[in-house]
């Protein structure tokens, strides 16, 4: 069973949505996986997503408003076999922590080369570009993967 643990800032806004992705596109694959999310700053422990990312899913048909937020902790890296992070700065901050090449191997960008651009602050139309290219990459890793 791969394992995978998706990271941004929060864990409320995009993370939610990968871990949503991940799971769902898994599932209609007939993939054994284990999905779980994180943020790198504790800003939010407890809180479920973002009300704009549980209605961008929703218009997918995901559910992800049982998700909880936690924060990104060392144990992590040996919990899962891949690390994917939304942009630059979480890529960074997870790699900051990581203790040899072979934690470090396991980090990856979620969207290959790109970053996927936080929506905190903007409105429901960057949660919806957010959802399909969260959806497109967490295709592209199960491809990858499986």
């Amino acid at each position: 069973m791969k394992q995978y643990l998706v990271v941004c800032l929060g864990n409320i806004c995009r993370s939610p949505i990968g871990e949503g992705w991940l799971r769902h596109a898994a599932m209609v694959r007939g993939c054994r996986v284990k999905v779980d999310s994180a943020g790198t700053a504790g800003y939010h422990v407890g809180e479920a997503p973002d009300r704009r990312s549980v209605a961008a899913m929703k218009a997918a048909g995901i559910d992800i408003s049982g998700q909880r937020s936690r924060k990104f902790v060392r144990a992590d890296f040996k919990k899962f076999d891949r690390i994917l992070v939304m942009d630059q700065s979480n890529l960074r901050d997870v790699l900051a922590l990581a203790r040899g090449d072979e934690e470090a191997a396991k980090v990856a960008l979620f969207d290959g080369t790109s970053d996927v651009p936080d929506p905190y602050y903007g409105g429901d139309d960057g949660f919806a570009r957010v959802r399909e290219q969260v959806r497109v990459a967490a295709e592209s890793w199960l491809d990858t993967d499986f």
